[in-house]
């Protein structure tokens, strides 16, 4: 490995073995936190050093999610004064990016599975690797050392190098390029632990599985898996035109929400106002029904609008069945019925990423169905804060990647 003071410019892919002491990443400073179309500066800044545990990654594509957007506007947390928190260096800069694609340049002594060279997937979700409760078998996401990389740890995918631990990274489905392999991963690896990880509420062949948000990109995954699972998906969308697509994509159906008006809290409604919050939920399950061809509800419902959508979630779960959230875009502040919740034996679940565990079988399953998750639109490097601003205007379906070192 030798080190060199070149600047190489971004696409401008070094040959193995030369490392640069710089690199061009996308910043976000206190000085510059807001929209997201500011916050985000590029900067040459140092390439970082890896530790024994950990690898140095040439970035090849990288998704786009909410972890960049929040980071920008510093809500719900501020990541640049929170970074250091997690074993990382104290930096007055932080870089986003909690997923991509690239080659391996430089391994650590302890790096088992991976040598320079190879083609990785990086995903979020990371840990120390001396927990002690991982050591002893804890699944890593239960662990106190667990965060997410980009967004609660530095050196993010928005750079030409990246700094990750192995237990990030998987291998690079065999069926997949670059822009494919960085959008599937977070999104792909979320949906498919929300799927299969909870026991007593795994998906299995036949269940119906409600999908909020069935055209972006974790809702497309969702729908995919779950169709290749066996399961019989339907989407929720705001038209009819994304509802299109994602009966291309695989869904039995899909919902128009638009053609429903009793989103949101129902804390404080009137006893009037609640029954006919109640008459428009129960025609959203009918509506379910009719898609599935029998009085069949969800056994999972796929949340993550939170607020609005809760209610409605778990009014139409079947009993026994399971709401698995992973997110809260509307709001996190929301407020259910409990009678539905504890009558009908209902389960609310809380997930979060994926485990390496995860991610495998994840890869197995997307080489076995032959399937490539649907990118919206591919980005220049320069376009990342017009990026961030498409995807929360939600211009754009599925999933949105930047490409870096990638032609």
């Amino acid at each position: 490995m030798t080190y060199t003071d070149k600047i190489y410019e971004v696409g401008e892919r070094p040959p193995l073995g030369i490392i640069p002491r710089k690199m061009y990443a996308w910043t976000i400073r206190n000085e510059r936190l807001g929209s997201p179309e500011t916050a985000f500066r590029v900067e040459l800044v140092d390439v970082p050093e890896i530790r024994d545990d950990e690898m140095l990654v040439y970035n090849m594509s990288a998704g786009i999610n909410y972890n960049g957007i929040w980071a920008a506007r510093g809500i719900p947390k501020n990541v640049v004064d929170s970074n250091g928190d997690y074993f990382d260096e104290k930096q007055d800069f932080h870089i986003c990016g909690s997923e991509s694609s690239g080659i391996v340049y430089a391994v650590g002594k302890n790096v088992r599975n991976y040598k320079v060279g190879d083609a990785i997937c990086a995903g979020g979700s990371k840990y120390s690797p001396d927990d002690s409760d991982v050591i002893a078998g804890m699944d890593p996401c239960f662990s106190p050392s667990y965060h997410i990389w980009g967004y609660e740890g530095n050196y993010g995918a928005f750079a030409q190098f990246s700094r990750v631990q192995e237990c990030q990274c998987v291998r690079i489905a065999d069926n997949l390029n670059y822009d494919e392999a960085a959008a599937a991963y977070a999104t792909g690896v979320t949906a498919y632990r929300m799927l299969t990880r909870w026991e007593g509420n795994t998906l299995k062949k036949g269940d119906v599985v409600l999908i909020w948000g069935g055209a972006g990109g974790l809702g497309l995954s969702a729908v995919q898996i779950t169709a290749a699972m066996g399961g019989i998906p339907v989407a929720v969308v705001s038209s009819d035109s994304k509802g299109e697509l994602c009966k291309k994509m695989g869904a039995a159906g899909y919902i128009n929400r638009t053609k429903f008006s009793h989103w949101g809290n129902i804390n404080g409604l009137s006893a009037r106002e609640y029954r006919s919050w109640m008459a428009q939920a129960a025609k959203f399950r009918r509506t379910i029904w009719n898609i599935v061809g029998e009085k069949k509800s969800p056994a999972i419902v796929l949340e993550h609008p939170g607020r609005d959508t809760l209610p409605t979630s778990l009014f139409v779960c079947d009993n026994g069945g399971m709401v698995v959230l992973c997110g809260a875009t509307s709001s996190y502040n929301a407020d259910i019925d409990l009678r539905f919740l504890w009558l009908n034996q209902r389960r609310i679940q809380g997930s979060h990423a994926g485990t390496q565990k995860d991610a495998e079988e994840y890869i197995e399953l997307i080489e076995k169905h032959d399937i490539h998750p649907y990118i919206g639109k591919i980005y220049n490097w320069s376009e990342l804060p017009k990026a961030h601003m498409e995807l929360e205007n939600n211009i754009y379906n599925g999933k949105l990647v930047i490409r870096i070192g990638a032609e």
